[in-house]
């Protein structure tokens, strides 16, 4: 599978490929920040690591990678941890504080830096801003990432799209999005998913980078309260 690289804000590359094995096709994506301190965020399945390999060596050496982040604990959020940490022998995870007590302590070659709810990482050039999101869209060690500079929400799994659409769209993504939610069933549909997700929207984002779909420019803030109030009437459970 070929992975494609797209720069959807500036020193933000998409990394995509394209599975379509899964009917309709699936994207899977990762986010690599070009900063003095490089940093890429999901790693992709372990099976994906040539490939998006091969297209970070395109951006910059493998080997100057610094920092490796992800959401939370799932193959294709972190199934090639290891071998990016080989592949780049001064590279360190970063994880919440949770998923390093319950997976990446014990998953991760070299030990993680821990990073609390809201702390700032300052990679030089770029400052990744983590946010707890316990539930969101699932796993109770769920953390997304904020890059304050290009103003880029790191989405992780919100905004789920299938097929294989353009690398950045200012089109309307939530009609996408609850097709897939109808599809998978991926979201842990608590009373905490409008909330966390309202909170997200404070920081309006210019540009959401999504890890399955396309990546969304435009007001990031409106279209998240929108993605809010369209679950709570359609799949978060009444009181």
């Amino acid at each position: 599978m070929e992975t494609k690289v797209d720069e959807i804000a500036d020193g933000i590359f998409r990394l995509s490929t394209l599975d379509t094995n899964i009917p309709g096709g699936f994207t899977f994506n990762q986010l690599l920040l070009d900063a003095e301190e490089p940093l890429l965020f999901h790693t992709g399945q372990r099976g994906l690591f040539p490939s998006v390999a091969e297209a970070v060596g395109t951006v910059l050496p493998l080997d100057r990678l610094r920092w490796i982040a992800f959401g939370h604990y799932e193959a294709d959020e972190c199934g090639s941890m290891n071998q990016w940490l080989q592949a780049a022998p001064n590279s360190t995870v970063v994880s919440g504080g949770l998923a390093a007590a319950i997976s990446i302590g014990d998953q991760a070659d070299r030990a993680p830096r821990v990073v609390d709810d809201g702390e700032v990482l300052d990679i030089g050039g770029k400052r990744l801003r983590f946010i707890a999101t316990p539930h969101v869209p699932h796993g109770w060690e769920a953390h997304l990432a904020f890059e304050e500079t290009t103003r880029t929400l790191l989405a992780g799994d919100l905004f789920t799209q299938g097929g294989d659409g353009p690398a950045l769209t200012e089109d309307d993504i939530i009609e996408s999005s609850v097709a897939a939610e109808e599809g998978f069933r991926y979201t842990a549909p608590t009373p905490l998913y409008g909330p966390t997700v309202r909170r997200i929207a404070e920081l309006d984002p210019g540009t959401i980078a999504c890890m399955h779909g396309s990546s969304y420019r435009g007001d990031g803030g409106a279209l998240l309260r929108a993605l809010a109030d369209t679950y709570e009437a359609k799949f978060v459970p009444a009181g």
